[in-house]
């Protein structure tokens, strides 16, 4: 006779969970980022407008509570110049609206001051112009944890995202946001020039203090 299997422990199911739970979010994202067919066509390459945008070499320490990025894409290993002249090679994402759900802090500590940008609710960076055309919102930098909720909450899946990112356009939300950013551009070049769309909604409290 066969001696009966031992009962599953309480640590190997939540194991099997999280590993259930992280197939299903690598397929949410590969579906989400699929691109209809309507859409489906040449890349457009975007030409901002105005003077060349130099971030500062002091990183801002970016993190948000809960967002949604659409259509989002990542090039890794990207050599940006700073505004001191020297350079940095970090990750370039790409998206067409960044939606702040609730809590964005941005705080930047450079030359003894220290600036903070306090958004408690939510807001958003991008979106779409008068005429129904994306804009183009583009950050620079790190993204050091980011946590997706599917069955459960799973942290620490930058990576992942990452990954996913550099091959297909994706659009999810995700909690616990916390990166290291050079610099966030958002444009939109096609706008008319009577356009009263404003891409940049944040509306909170700006705060600067000094030692």
């Amino acid at each position: 006779m066969t001696a009966p299997a031992p009962p599953r422990t309480g640590a190997a199911q939540r194991a099997a969970a999280v590993a259930v739970a992280l197939l299903l979010a690598v397929v949410t994202a590969l579906w989400s980022g699929q691109p209809s067919r309507a859409a489906a066509g040449a890349k457009a390459t975007v030409q901002p407008l105005g003077a060349p945008f130099l971030p500062s070499p002091d990183p801002l320490r970016v993190t948000i509570a809960s967002m949604v990025a659409v259509s989002m894409t990542v090039e890794k290993n990207v050599t940006i110049r700073l505004s001191d002249g020297t350079t940095r090679v970090t990750n370039q994402y790409t998206f067409t609206k960044l939606k702040i759900r609730s809590h964005m802090n941005v705080t930047q500590r450079a030359a003894g001051h220290t600036v903070t940008i306090d958004v408690p609710d939510e807001g958003s960076l991008g979106g779409y112009d008068s005429a129904g055309r994306p804009e183009t919102t583009t950050m620079w930098g790190t993204i050091s944890n980011v946590c997706v909720r599917v069955l459960v909450k799973i942290c620490g899946v930058q990576g992942l995202l990452d990954f996913f990112g550099s091959l297909i356009p994706l659009t999810s939300g995700a909690e616990d946001f916390v990166g290291e950013v050079y610099g966030i551009r958002t444009v939109d070049d096609r706008a008319a020039l009577d356009s009263t769309d404003n891409p940049v909604h944040l509306p909170g409290t700006i705060t600067v203090t000094t030692p």
